[in-house]
């Protein structure tokens, strides 16, 4: 191995690319792997599977936004009394009316207080509400990231398979994804298309072992979302096929098949 496919070996294996492609490099690791990706094909032939794998997850998990309800926030001042002056021909002493004007500030002040102290205590209730809505919030975006991460790495992984099913005459746009690592013994699918069906039949998913056929379970099309399948360590192939609803079956017809793909021994 000559020193620069070393060089460019080690680079592959450092995992920067895959933090470019996430956005968490400094400013120097951007520059260095913008060089790679312009000076070495190998380099942007990951770079756009990287991509391709990222838009897939991103589709899959795609994060809807926090809903806060704020219902009624000036409710306070609905019932604010009102006073009314009359006028009368007869002379009132000036220390009446000094004392009728105290009495009207010292209530209007305390009408004010209160009021102002009912809408600070609402309005803290409210704040200590949405804190504890946005740290709910913030812990649930943290643990869907986590799962974007895992989900990515899976992708990437250099013993992950990938397997591309389309339709026949029966479903002609329906295709479908399957990612198998046979190290890990993991199986996921995405769904990329599956035409609508009648409402009383769904997709099933099948694998195919030496002496029998195995379901697997159903696919759903509203899902966007990676399907975790289940593994099995000597399948043959998969397939998609269309069953009654309401029902698992255990046997696979060639009539009711839509898609199949050979997968690789291992």
């Amino acid at each position: 191995m000559t020193t620069m496919e070393k060089k460019l070996h080690n680079f592959l294996q450092s995992g920067l690319i895959e933090k470019y492609v996430m956005g968490s490099t400094t400013a120097n690791e951007n520059l260095e792997v913008e060089h790679y990706i312009s000076s070495y094909p190998e380099v942007e032939e990951e770079y756009i599977k990287l991509q391709d794998n990222l838009e897939i997850i991103s589709k899959a998990n795609a994060v809807e936004a926090p809903k806060f309800i704020l219902d009624t926030i000036l409710e306070e001042i609905k019932d604010k009394p009102v006073i009314t002056l009359s006028t009368t021909k007869q002379k009132t002493p000036w220390y009446s009316i000094a004392a009728s004007i105290a009495a009207f500030i010292f209530a209007g002040s305390a009408l004010l207080l209160f009021v102002h102290n009912k809408a600070l205590v609402r309005e803290n209730q409210t704040v200590v509400d949405e804190i504890f809505d946005l740290r709910s919030d913030i812990k649930k975006n943290n643990d869907k990231l986590d799962e974007v991460m895992r989900q990515f790495m899976k992708l990437n992984n250099p013993e992950t398979e990938k397997y591309v099913l389309r339709g026949n005459e029966r479903a002609k746009d329906l295709k479908t994804v399957a990612y198998i690592n046979s190290v890990d013994k993991t199986s996921m699918i995405d769904i990329v298309e599956l035409p609508q069906l009648p409402e009383d039949q769904n997709y099933q998913i099948w694998a195919e072992l030496q002496d029998r056929m195995v379901n697997l379970g159903i696919l759903n099309p509203s899902s966007k979302k990676l399907q975790s399948i289940p593994y099995l360590e000597d399948a043959l192939g998969l397939s998609i096929t269309i069953e009654k609803k309401g029902t698992l079956s255990n046997m696979a017809t060639a009539e009711n098949e839509v898609a199949e793909i050979s997968l690789k021994n291992n």
